[in-house]
C-alpha cells in the first residue's frame, strides 16, 4: 500500500483530536511535484528558489507541530500515570483486606474501573508511539522523493535533524507503556482467556473506542517498519509484536475494517 493511503487511513482511525496533528504529506508532495516539474533552465531562478524555500519552511513547520503535540501528550501521560498509581494505593488502603474500610465487593468494583482506565491509557500511549513512527516515516519518504526528483541533497541533513527532535525520542513513553503492562500483570492478574474475551468485546461493543484505535496503530507500526525493497538506513527497524496473532484475529473479529 502506498504511504499516502496508509497515512490517510491512520488519520481516520486515530483519536478525533489528533487528526490535524499528522504530517501534511499531500501538501508536501504537491510542492515536490511543482519544484521537479519546473523546466531545467528555471533551476536557480527566483521562482524555483521560492518554491524550494516554501518546501523547507513547511518541513520545519511540521517538525515544530510534531514536537509541540508530542511534548504536551508526554507531560500529560506522566501526570496521569502518577494519578493511576495513587488511585490504586488509595483503593488498597481503604477497601483492601487490610484497609480502613475493607469491602471485597467494593474493592473489586473499584479495581475493575482502574484496570479499564489503565488499559485505555496504555492504548493511548501506543497511539503516540505510532504517531512518532508514522510521521518520521513520512518525512523520510517525502525527503527521498524530493532528492530523487530534483537532484537536491536535503534528505541527509534533515533526517539528522529529525533524529534529535523530541517527537522522535520515545524512550519515556515506551518506559510508561512497559510500566502499565507490569501494573496490569501484577496488580490485576486475570486468566488469559478472560483477557482475550475482554479485548474482543472492547472492539465489538466499543467500535470507536481506544482499543480499536490501538489495534489500528499496532498494525500500522508493524507494516511501516517491515523490511521492503525500499528499506534503507533511514528506515525504522522492524517491529516484532509478541501478540501479533491476537492482533490479527482481533482485526478479523472487528465489524469495522481497521486497515
Amino acid at each position: 500500500m502506498k504511504f499516502g493511503k496508509r497515512l490517510k487511513q491512520q488519520v481516520q482511525e486515530t483519536l478525533p483530536d489528533w487528526r490535524d496533528k499528522y504530517l501534511s504529506y499531500k501538501e508536501l508532495k504537491k510542492l515536490v511535484r511543482l519544484i521537479s516539474s519546473a523546466p531545467p533552465f528555471s533551476y536557480g531562478s527566483v521562482e524555483h528558489g521560492m518554491a524550494e524555500a516554501e518546501f523547507v519552511r513547511l518541513l520545519n513547520s511540521e517538525i515544530e507541530k510534531f514536537n509541540t503535540f508530542f511534548m504536551e501528550q508526554e507531560e500529560d501521560y506522566i501526570i496521569r500515570h502518577e494519578e493511576l498509581k495513587q488511585r490504586i494505593q488509595k483503593v488498597i488502603d481503604t477497601l483492601g483486606p487490610s484497609g480502613s474500610q475493607p469491602s471485597e465487593a467494593a474493592y473489586k468494583e473499584e479495581m475493575k474501573k482502574i484496570r479499564k482506565n489503565i488499559v485505555n491509557f496504555h492504548g493511548e500511549m501506543v497511539l503516540l508511539e505510532n504517531y512518532s513512527n508514522i510521521n518520521y516515516t513520512g518525512l523520510a519518504k517525502i525527503l527521498k522523493k524530493y532528492d530523487k526528483r530534483t537532484g537536491g541533497l536535503l534528505r541527509l541533513p534533515f533526517i539528522q535533524k529529525v533524529l534529535e527532535q523530541p517527537f522522535f525520542i520515545t524512550d519515556l513513553v515506551s518506559k510508561l507503556v512497559k510500566q502499565c503492562e507490569y501494573m496490569i500483570d501484577t496488580v490485576f492478574p486475570v486468566e488469559e482467556e478472560e483477557i482475550m474475551k475482554e479485548r474482543r468485546e472492547s472492539i465489538t461493543v466499543a467500535g470507536e473506542g481506544i482499543f480499536r484505535n490501538t489495534i489500528a496503530a499496532l498494525m500500522t507500526m508493524q507494516e511501516i517498519r517491515r523490511g521492503s525493497s525500499t528499506h534503507s538506513h533511514f528506515s525504522l527497524p522492524p517491529l516484532n509484536l509478541p501478540d501479533f496473532d491476537l492482533i490479527q484475529s482481533s482485526q478479523l473479529n472487528s465489524p469495522i475494517p481497521i486497515v
